[in-house]
C-alpha cells in the first residue's frame, strides 16, 4: 500500500510538473508573440512618422514650437534665469520696436510715392464713383432713346 501511494504521489508530482513546464513554455510563446507584436507596432508608428515629416516637415516644425513654447511656459524661470535673461529680453523687446517702427516707415514711404495717400484714395474712390454715375445715365439715356424710336416706328402691315 505504501508503494501505491508513493506511485501516486510520484504520479501527481509528475503531473504537476508537466502542467507547469506546460504553463512555462505557452507564457514563453505569449511573451514572444507579444514582443513580435510590439516592435511591428513600433516600426510602423516609426514608418508613419517618418512620411508625415517628409509630406509636411513645416507642421511638424511649427507643432514642435509650439510644445516647446508650452512646456517653456509652464517651467518656472529660476531667479538667476531672470537675472541673466532680463537684459537680453529688453533689447530683444527693444530691437524688435525699432525694426516694426522702420518697416512702418518705409511702407509709409513707399505707398506715399506710388501715390497711395488717404487723401489720394478717397479722390480716386470719389472719381471711380463720378464715373459709375456717368455710365449709369449713358446707358439709361441710350435705353430710352431706344424705346422711344421703338414706339415712333412704323409697324410692318399685318398679312392675313
Amino acid at each position: 500500500m505504501m508503494t501505491d501511494q508513493s506511485n501516486d504521489t510520484h504520479s501527481s508530482l509528475e503531473d504537476a510538473r508537466t502542467a507547469a513546464a506546460q504553463k512555462l513554455h505557452d507564457a514563453r510563446d505569449k511573451a514572444a508573440e507579444a514582443l513580435a507584436t510590439s516592435r511591428e507596432t513600433t516600426k510602423q508608428a516609426v514608418h508613419r512618422a517618418a512620411s508625415e515629416i517628409e509630406t509636411n516637415p513645416l507642421a511638424i516644425l511649427a507643432g514642435g514650437l509650439a510644445v516647446g513654447a508650452l512646456v517653456g511656459a509652464l517651467i518656472p524661470r529660476s531667479a538667476k534665469e531672470k537675472e541673466l535673461l532680463a537684459p537680453v529680453g529688453k533689447r530683444l523687446s527693444d530691437t524688435a520696436r525699432q525694426a516694426f517702427a522702420a518697416a512702418k516707415e518705409a511702407g509709409r514711404s513707399e505707398l506715399d510715392q506710388a501715390g497711395l495717400t488717404p487723401g489720394a484714395a478717397k479722390d480716386r474712390g470719389k472719381d471711380l464713383l463720378d464715373g459709375v454715375k456717368k455710365a449709369l445715365v449713358s446707358a439709361g439715356s441710350a435705353a430710352a432713346q431706344s424705346a422711344k424710336k421703338s414706339d415712333t416706328a412704323p409697324s410692318a402691315p399685318e398679312t392675313v
